[in-house]
């Protein structure tokens, strides 16, 4: 048998693991999601929108809208990650009056609302008046109210915030009339083109160099911020300005609207935006939990290799990159690695390794983008060995090395240690395996300095005795923390990410492009875990921020069952579009557009390439990411024009257009077992599944903000309609909403099979590799006995080399205790019966590729599925 992975005990443990989900689930008599439906708010769709969608996200057994950030955002905002006031639902998208609309509709229906929170930041917007809190401090410096509200470094030269808006050198502003004091308002303000900052009391009357040399921020060229920013930012961005919610009085300012929601049942539940940011995210997830009474919340936390969340963070889990890697790997064929990656080398003529692209992107981020928070850790660093004569001789030049060094090592988006209490066994594991490869980079004489670098961030006490409670230590401990994600973040995610692609389908938030598949076992162990330590985390497939839907990846993850013959189609498309290609065009570009356009290839009614304008859009944005030819504060309109004109050429050409058809027509079958398999496994797995706007059908979008778009909700809409009357599936897009629309409605109707405190997962046998098998049920039935068997195909193309199922099986379950013979299951996609215990794979998948099994009599979603689908409905 192929499945070996331990199997869950009917508690949800493994055999000799401890077990801590009590602590990850919500407080007794808190609401648990069953399932969520992510709706991206903004003007173009507001409130009123998504009441309007409500009976269909009933439709498709949704059990709550799962909404992005509610409040205040700069105006024209497309996303609401940059609130200017937290007092305030977004005004543009219909306000409270409008969500509160929205959540009395979701309650007609049995449904309710979870929404995404912004603990980090707030937005710095032009003009900054439009942030009540920012302007205060602006004008007021460290006497504003909200002074500590901001994590600024007041003390630095100039002792003011900067503002790095000006768009050539101050003396050049200031000679040119650019800056203008204006008094003609309630204030004096000093305006610059579309900026406008209030001024200083007491200094209004002054000559305007002098008055501008005066105010609490320093008004600077833009290019300045990256190499002296005094206040914390989101990433590298300069109009993302980090807030403080460890103090106190600042968390309750900046969340007591969304307390008061979850307080009165408006919201039930919260996705907490980069925790790893916050000075003390332990500390925020706690008062969190305390002052909501113990909500439902998970936290967008990216996990690396085998990392797994603090155990003692007292969340449901994380919003599910982990487990979309896990899924998503199930459908890679690793056998394609070594021929892909040939394929990669000839079409670049680099044999460069992902490792080493990773290790050079993090240190031009460090060396770059990031120079003022790495400046930052060096001054900290000085400031505590000149305090101590024991630390003295370690020069500044050999901190930053140090610094550098281990940022570029650092493989994780932070380690947790509190100043104050001992270091995490793992962080410090992950640290001092970081210095080791950090060592590999420095010279003999720097060692002694590295190992004193590591000894203070990991709080230990090096140096003279007793200074283990300095402020400088513990900020040090902190700041370090704090940097590692914008190292990994920009470094990894969004350029590396950018420069290589053997398989750009893995190139994915949370996820690895040097590893390839998953197999079945490592998935079960993976949701042994879950459903015994964090059985209400969210899952995903795909969400805002990931760079490619996921029905785009399973295209892409085809090739890796076909490498040969990609790489034989791929040469004839480069021979056919020799004439389109610019000597400046490199390769790894290329490699890109070709993998681009086959992903994105739509078929039936919405068949054919993408469009121009998106494939424009995300190309430009994918060259300025990777930041080898051009970038976006200095493109090279050179080489975007090679790449344009290639692009253009490519899709304008109806000889390639037709080879690409050829060749994604070969590959419609395994591309059909990938979209649905992926999608059947996610939403029934242990967690709590997230279906993004629109996903319910194939969906073929890339990164923001292509992944924006408008969805078409009234097609969405009769589908539906169409297949609950009765109808077959007319395509493959109606086949995914079949799965998720009956996965839905079985965990709505059963939420105690998938998310009860009871809650099992079991795998299943098969006796091939090629399907992947699991169970769910409940403690409170039949002593855990699975009452749903999911059964999804892997790897098509080996199957279909293989000579197909021939007669590989899967066990279904034992029947219940006392039933005669083997019982009966019903598959909800088919309504075919199918006998207990073995049954050959090839009757069991003869008119799907999946199925989703239900003991006979248990459910009266199986019942609705016999009687709307019947038992001859195969597509």
């Amino acid at each position: 048998m192929s499945d070996t992975a331990p199997e869950a005990r009917p508690d949800g443990r493994t055999d000799g693991q401890g077990g801590s989900a009590a602590q990850h689930r919500p407080a007794p008599g808190k609401p648990v999601p069953v399932s969520t439906y992510r709706l991206q708010i903004r003007p173009e769709f507001g409130y009123d929108d998504a009441t309007a969608i409500v009976d269909h996200l009933d439709a498709l057994g949704v059990s709550h809208a799962y909404l992005s950030p509610l409040l205040e955002p700069t105006p024209g905002s497309a996303h609401g990650y940059d609130v200017v006031d937290h007092s305030r639902v977004n005004p543009e998208a219909g306000g409270r009056e409008a969500l509160d609309v929205l959540v009395k509709r979701l309650r007609s229906r049995g449904l309710a609302a979870v929404a995404d929170v912004v603990p980090n930041h707030m937005a710095v917007p032009t003009p900054a008046r439009l942030n009540r809190a920012l302007w205060s401090v602006l004008r007021d410096g460290p006497d504003s109210p909200y002074a500590r509200w901001f994590d600024v470094d007041w003390w630095t030269s100039g002792h003011a915030i900067l503002m790095p808006v000006l768009g050539s050198r101050i003396g050049q502003v200031l000679g040119s009339g650019e800056l203008k004091l204006d008094s003609s308002g309630s204030e004096p303000l000093l305006r610059y083109y579309d900026h406008v900052f209030p001024v200083r009391p007491g200094t209004e009357s002054l000559p305007l160099a002098e008055l501008v040399d005066r105010q609490w921020y320093r008004l600077a060229h833009w290019r300045v911020a990256d190499e002296e920013l005094n206040y914390r930012r989101f990433f590298d961005v300069d109009t993302l300005a980090a807030i403080r919610v460890e103090d106190p009085e600042v968390f309750d300012a900046t969340h007591e609207l969304l307390l008061e929601l979850l307080a009165s049942g408006e919201l039930e539940g919260l996705r907490i935006d980069h925790p790893d940011g916050l000075a003390d995210p332990r500390g925020y997830v706690r008062r969190l939990a305390e002052h909501s009474g113990g909500a439902w919340v998970v936290v967008e936390k990216i996990l690396e290799g085998s990392e797994v969340l603090p155990d003692d963070w007292p969340v449901a889990g994380t919003t599910g990159y982990d487990a979309l890697l896990r899924v998503g790997g199930l459908f890679v064929d690793p056998a394609g690695a070594g021929p892909l990656s040939a394929l990669l080398a000839e079409v670049t003529g680099e044999a460069t390794g992902f490792p080493a692209v990773v290790a050079a992107a993090k240190r031009e981020v460090v060396e770059a983008g990031l120079y003022a928070e790495v400046h930052r850790l060096v001054q900290l660093l000085v400031q505590i060995v000149a305090a101590d004569v024991r630390l003295r001789d370690h020069t500044e030049r050999a901190l930053r090395e140090c610094v550098v060094e281990l940022l570029v090592a650092f493989p994780r988006y932070r380690a947790y240690v509190v100043p104050g209490e001992p270091a995490p066994a793992e962080a410090q594991r992950v640290l001092e395996e970081a210095a080791e490869q950090a060592r590999e980079h420095l010279p003999e004489e720097r060692w002694d300095t590295l190992a004193v670098v590591v000894d203070l961030l990991l709080g230990r006490e090096v140096g003279s005795a007793g200074r283990l409670a300095d402020a400088d230590r513990a900020e040090l401990v902190v700041r370090f923390q704090q940097t590692c994600g914008p190292v990994m973040a920009k470094g990894v995610e969004d350029t590396a990410f950018y420069r290589w692609f053997r398989l750009a389908g893995l190139n994915e938030v949370g996820g690895d492009p040097d590893r390839v598949g998953v197999a079945p076992e490592e998935f079960h162990a993976y949701c042994a875990q879950q459903v015994r330590d964090w059985p209400v985390a969210m899952t995903t497939l795909t969400t805002h921020d990931t760079k490619r839907d996921e029905d785009v990846r399973a295209r892409l993850a085809v090739l890796s069952e076909l490498p040969l013959e990609f790489a034989e189609a791929l040469r004839q498309w480069r021979r056919l579009a020799a004439e389109h290609r610019h000597q400046e065009l490199d390769g790894q570009t290329e490699h890109l557009i070709w993998q681009t356009l086959l992903g994105t290839w739509g078929s039936g009614r919405d068949g054919g390439p993408i469009s121009g304008e998106r494939l424009l859009g995300y190309l430009e944005k994918a060259i300025r990411e990777a930041k080898l030819h051009t970038t976006w504060t200095n493109p090279d309109e050179a080489y975007e024009d090679a790449v344009r004109s290639f692009a253009m050429g490519v899709l304008g050409d109806a000889a390639i257009l037709e080879a690409v058809e050829a060749f994604s027509q070969r590959i419609a079958g395994p591309v059909r077992v990938g979209v649905l398999g992926q999608k059947l496994v996610q939403l029934t797995m242990p967690g709590v599944p997230d279906v993004y706007q629109g996903t319910e059908v194939v969906s073929l979008s890339l990164v923001d903000p292509d992944n924006r778009r408008p969805v078409d909700y009234p097609e969405r809409r009769r589908r539906l309609a169409r297949l609950d009357s009765g109808a077959r599936p007319g395509d493959l897009s109606d086949e995914k909403l079949l799965v998720t629309s009956r996965a839905l409605r079985l965990r709505r109707e059963h939420p105690e099979w998938f998310v009860g405190e009871g809650a099992t997962y079991t795998a299943v046998a098969t006796s091939t590799g090629n399907a992947v098998a699991f169970g769910r049920g409940t403690t409170e039935l039949d002593g855990g006995v699975p009452q749903v068997v999911v059964v999804a195909t892997r790897l098509a193309a080996s199957l279909e080399r293989l000579g197909g199922w021939g007669q590989h099986t899967v066990v279904l379950p034992e029947a219940r205790p006392g039933q005669d013979g083997p019982g009966a299951w019903r598959d909800l996609l088919t309504g075919a019966l199918h006998d207990g215990g073995a049954i050959q794979l090839a009757r069991l998948l003869a008119s799907m590729p999946v199925a989703l099994l239900v003991r006979e009599g248990s459910s009266e979603v199986a019942a609705a599925a016999t009687a709307a689908v019947g038992e001859d409905a195969a597509p």
